[in-house]
């Protein structure tokens, strides 16, 4: 497969991602810790039932170098678990405009760490998609409080664990996807624990409720995570951190469609700079291509 195609295989976790808010909003009520133990395990049994299905062997997925151990399990859950952190000590629409900073923290990375250049127009579709995203997560009242620091820091290091989590994973690539099944796992045990410590147990009581941790589970959770892996693997993961921002493009518009959010003047604006941006990076580069001399 070239990387085209990996890279359209990347992209779609970013739409499965557009998903995650309004199937958070639907689980309302369901506590963070037990939330994910539960989501993560509908997505390891997902991925898990796929390799079997497939006729792979799940003790040869278990020999994986102890760094991808470390980096799979330890990225997705110290993703998700400072990013509770950080909602529940900073407002969230602050805490979530830091923590969109992961797609453009991922184009720096990638060039730092994997000597990936970067082009003007990448940059700059970067800058503005990320200037979209903000003004789709801004509200009225916002702003930043020396009060919320943690929180604050909690968000960043989301957005630094989220990024590199991505980027190193490239260097990972002789692990199959397929083992993202067993990271799944282990966050699910992990998020279990936290769960039987902090919070009292509160089962979904309604159909709508287990529709979103159901839908959790499957999408944005669950081949989210999978087509994400092969995408920052062997596509384009430069394109693909600018083009991230179409998930809280898509995750506005889904809100709107559901009745669950307004159309306004500042998400239009949101969407034009988004949309902008990543036609920037994306066509840039071969807009700006010199043509062949003809012979």
């Amino acid at each position: 497969m070239n990387r085209q195609a990996a890279t359209s295989i990347g992209f779609t976790a970013v739409v499965l991602w557009g998903a995650l808010a309004l199937f958070t909003r639907w689980s309302a009520g369901v506590p963070p810790f037990q939330l994910l133990a539960m989501t993560f395990c509908i997505a390891a049994l997902l991925m898990l039932g796929k390799t079997v299905a497939q006729g792979g062997s799940l003790l040869r997925l278990l020999r994986q170098p102890a760094r991808a151990w470390l980096l799979g399990v330890g990225g997705l859950f110290g993703y998700h678990l400072f990013y509770f952190i950080a909602l529940n000590q900073a407002p969230a629409v602050e805490a979530s405009l830091i923590a969109y900073l992961w797609p453009l923290l991922i184009v720096c990375f990638s060039a730092v760490l994997l000597k990936e250049s970067a082009g003007k127009t990448l940059w700059l579709g970067g800058l503005l998609t990320l200037a979209g995203c903000w003004a789709l997560l801004w509200r009225p009242g916002a702003g930043f409080d020396v009060r919320y620091l943690s929180g604050y820091g909690a968000a960043l290091l989301c957005a630094l664990i989220w990024s590199l989590y991505s980027v190193l994973s490239r260097t990972l690539a002789e692990v199959p996807s397929d083992a993202v099944g067993l990271y799944c796992l282990g966050v699910s045990v992990l998020a279990a624990l936290c769960h039987g410590v902090l919070e009292e147990t509160v089962w979904p009581l309604s159909g709508g409720q287990w529709l979103g941790v159901i839908g959790l589970g499957l999408g944005p959770v669950g081949i989210a995570f999978f087509t994400w892996d092969y995408g920052v693997k062997r596509g384009d993961i430069q394109l693909l951190g600018v083009l991230s921002y179409a998930a809280p493009l898509i995750s506005t518009l889904l809100l709107i469609a559901f009745g669950e959010a307004e159309f306004t003047v500042t998400v239009l604006l949101g969407c034009g700079l988004i949309v902008g941006g990543a036609l920037l990076a994306s066509l840039g580069p071969a807009l700006l291509r010199k043509p062949a001399p003809q012979t």
